[in-house]
């Protein structure tokens, strides 16, 4: 009976391969679309389809997607790089091959920070590089091992691919999913990537477990003992919740099989979202299985001069930094407002107009707010942006209460479609006179002579009572605060 060590203390160690999809019109060794299709197997040609005699040609946009990249992690990009052919049979790999890199990656050697639980960490990138995606099976009546048959189509066959590949940094399921966060924020600001796209990032996750007693005080492992752990590898990881999930089932797995003294077998496994499971798929390639060996038909590629060429944008934590110095906002404040690139230049051009303070709070709070609520982006009404401003703007001249702006004038605008000045005239929501807020507050006390006495006595909330009376008087149009100050000064008068 196998002895069960249950006092035993283990660490978990992983490393990632993250499969980026970039954003390119065409495919990388070819003219067909990259764009989605309903019908299988239509983006495709004799190329991706790896027909006899078909010739690459490399897309010049994926080499220029990858060196901002590159940029973009502080790794260093080489004078040269070449791409291979990694060799091994998979249905939905029509030559038996894969075009890749292998020892002279287009990006080498660099690193992205990101904060967990408010700590700042820093993983390594081993490497990045380019290749081309296959197509994708679709398993029909089950899963990958319960399917009745499978379906297999090209239409992703082709797709450029960056392969960003970690150091073995990482010791819960929690900082990954923190990291793929932040790599894909960097990935949108660099505009190379689009999250929207089905598949745009896969995960692939090497997971091992190790003595605890193996890890330094600052989390790092040495080589022989990372060499010496049986790994898996779990593939089908296709989101950030997902792989917290997979990586947290199977290093549990792998802990219990250890407590029980069980060897943990260096495998390829599936993640079964469905099921919440890993299954075991095969026994895991070594290097040597794959049998690289230049591709002929590409030549060699120089990129000395590309990284100085090519520009990148200000990035996620650069823009969070000036946000703060530039429009003294907050730290939650300016990690909503570059949460993504398109909300910080929505924010940016309305701060244009208005105070600072008044656009970070429609923005982030009130706008933000009212499109998460309905399950869209900022990309869904950006083309409205002159509209919002005239909202801000009916806001900023008191012609509108702030909470006639926020919970109707905005809703209604994002409902319905309507612009602001539409709602507001039928609404009747312009801001009430003077002399008819002032007539209201008379009625409201002397309509309610006990909550006047409440508050004589004492009871805060009889002035709050007040307010909500007048402010039912008028309708809503007139603005708390005004209303507020009118009432204590009749009612201390």
């Amino acid at each position: 009976m196998a002895q069960v060590q249950a006092d035993r203390d283990l660490a978990v160690v992983i490393g990632l391969e993250v499969h980026v999809q970039l954003e390119t019109d065409t495919k990388i060794f070819c003219g067909c679309s990259t764009g989605a299709s309903e019908e299988p197997n239509t983006n495709t040609c004799p190329v991706c389809l790896g027909l006899p005699g078909a010739l690459p040609v490399l897309n010049e946009g994926a080499v220029e997607a990858a060196v901002k990249v590159g940029k973009a992690i502080d790794a260093s990009i080489p004078e040269r790089t070449r791409f291979h052919r990694k060799n091994y049979y998979y249905p939905d790999l029509p030559k038996n091959f894969q075009i890749s890199q292998y020892d002279a990656p287009i990006c080498q050697d660099g690193e992205l920070e990101f904060a967990v639980e408010g700590e700042r960490r820093t993983v390594g990138i081993e490497r990045a590089h380019l290749e081309e995606d296959p197509g994708s099976l679709k398993h029909k009546g089950g899963s990958i091992d319960t399917a009745e048959y499978t379906l297999v189509d090209y239409n992703r066959a082709g797709t450029p691919l960056l392969e960003v590949v970690t150091e073995p940094d990482f010791r819960d399921a929690g900082e990954v999913r923190s990291f793929l966060a932040k790599l894909e924020e960097v990935l949108e600001y660099l505009g190379v990537f689009d999250a929207e796209r089905d598949g745009s990032l896969r995960v692939d996750a090497n997971l091992s477990v190790v003595d605890g007693e193996e890890v330094g005080p600052d989390g790092e492992i040495d080589d022989a003992t990372l060499e010496a752990a049986n790994r898996t590898e779990v593939k089908n990881i296709s989101s950030h919740k997902a792989a917290e999930k997979a990586l947290s089932y199977e290093a549990q797995r792998q802990k219990n099989a250890i407590e029980r003294g069980r060897a943990v077998e260096q495998e390829t496994r599936h993640w079964d979202e469905s099921r919440g499971i890993t299954v075991s798929m095969r026994s895991k390639e070594e290097e040597k299985d794959y049998r690289y060996f230049r591709e002929a038909d590409l030549p060699p590629l120089e990129v000395a001069d590309w990284k100085e060429r090519i520009e990148i944008p200000e990035l996620p934590d650069a823009r969070r930094e000036r946000f703060r110095e530039e429009y003294g906002l907050g730290e939650e404040a300016a990690d909503k407002l570059t949460s993504t690139k398109q909300v910080a230049d929505f924010f940016e051009d309305v701060a244009a107009a208005f105070d600072a303070d008044l656009a970070a709070t429609w923005v982030a709070d009130n706008l933000l707010g009212e499109l998460n609520y309905r399950d869209m982006a900022v990309t869904d009404v950006d083309d409205r942006l002159d509209e919002i401003q005239r909202l801000v703007e009916l806001v900023a001249t008191d012609e509108i209460t702030a909470k006639n702006a926020r919970e109707t004038v905005l809703r209604s605008m994002l409902d319905d479609g309507r612009h602001p000045d539409t709602v507001v005239e039928e609404e009747g929501l312009g801001k009430t006179s003077g002399d008819e807020v002032q007539a209201a507050v008379e009625a409201a006390i002397e309509d309610n002579p006990d909550a006047v006495a409440d508050y004589h006595d004492g009871e805060e909330g009889a002035l709050n009572f007040l307010v909500g009376q007048v402010m039912q008087a008028t309708g809503g149009s007139a603005d708390p605060g005004d209303v507020n100050q009118l009432l204590r000064e009749e009612l201390e008068s």
